[in-house]
């Protein structure tokens, strides 16, 4: 049986957890998937799957090779493009992941953009607030806002944003303006699990920072929460100032002890592959770069 074919049908039942899943993604029958398995794991030596009655998952072994196997695909997939002579035509599926905010407020809309101009690709938007593992998940292009871990991935710089504090302009007339970091503790703290997980706010640079160590009156786990609890009166928040780019321009809003914020964090395209990548990557990342670059509120 052709290793290739094995390797292949090996990555659908690892990512699906079921042989009847693997198949019905292949186009093939259980027994035929089930016996190009067992051909690989024979071949190898090794056991690649845990087989129970409720869901199949890999070995540790199994875990590295599927590893592998998708970077495998995906340069067969580049090799197949180039040689046909359609690399500057993309096509195929996309994956990208982005943080939820950002990806429904700056993302979303240039991927509908994207999907107009190219009618041969189609996409799965992953909108997460946590760092997503692009190789384990299988993605393609990511958005990251932050300092980047060193990694093998490559990295497009689009923009910046600011942590900002805010709070409504009747929350700050009936309490008062914090003058100080330190002014907070007398103040009504609204945390976002998402932005603020602890109860700790660091303010300045690095060689003059300062954290100041705050018991919040609510807590909220997402950034939309925080929003909406600020723009009532509940508090004084931190977000990122995209997220209240709008409320501050409209005034619903108002920033507090911007004197102190911290360095402006960076946001990133990331992605796996390199100026010979495929098609569809290369024209995405290009795509996506030059329109957050366009955004006002991301410099």
């Amino acid at each position: 049986m052709d290793r290739f074919h094995q390797i292949a049908v090996y990555v659908a039942v690892a990512e699906e957890e079921s042989f009847a899943a693997g198949a019905r993604r292949l186009g093939m029958s259980p027994p035929a998937v089930t016996r190009a398995v067992a051909a690989l794991e024979e071949s190898l030596g090794v056991k690649l799957l845990n087989r129970t009655t409720r869901f199949v998952r890999p070995t540790d072994a199994g875990q590295r090779y599927l590893d592998d196997a998708r970077q495998i695909l995906v340069k067969v997939q580049e090799a197949d493009e180039a040689a046909a002579g359609i690399n500057a035509d993309p096509r195929g599926h996309l994956t990208v992941t982005a943080p939820v905010l950002f990806g429904k407020i700056f993302v979303m809309p240039h991927i509908v953009e994207f999907l107009q101009r190219y009618p041969a690709v189609d996409v799965s938007a992953m909108f997460l607030d946590r760092v997503v593992n692009m190789m384990e998940e299988g993605v393609d292009v990511g958005v990251r806002i932050g300092a980047l871990p060193d990694s093998s991935m490559r990295a497009l710089r689009v923009g910046q944003v600011r942590r900002v504090l805010c709070a409504s302009p009747d929350y700050l007339a009936q309490h008062g303006i914090p003058q100080t970091p330190d002014n907070l503790k007398q103040h009504h703290i609204v945390a976002a699990a998402g932005v603020s997980p602890s109860v700790e706010w660091k303010f300045g640079d690095s060689d003059h920072a300062a954290a100041i160590r705050i018991k919040p009156r609510l807590t909220v786990t997402s950034n939309d929460g925080a929003i909406a609890a600020v723009l009532k009166g509940a508090g004084i928040t931190r977000l990122l100032s995209y997220q209240v780019a709008r409320e501050l321009e409209q005034g619903t809003l108002k920033t507090v002890l911007s004197e102190y914020e911290s360095a402006p964090l960076p946001i990133h395209i990331v992605h796996r592959e390199g100026r010979d990548g495929s098609a569809k990557v290369r024209s995405f990342v290009d795509f996506m770069a030059q329109a957050l670059r366009a955004h006002s509120a991301l410099r």
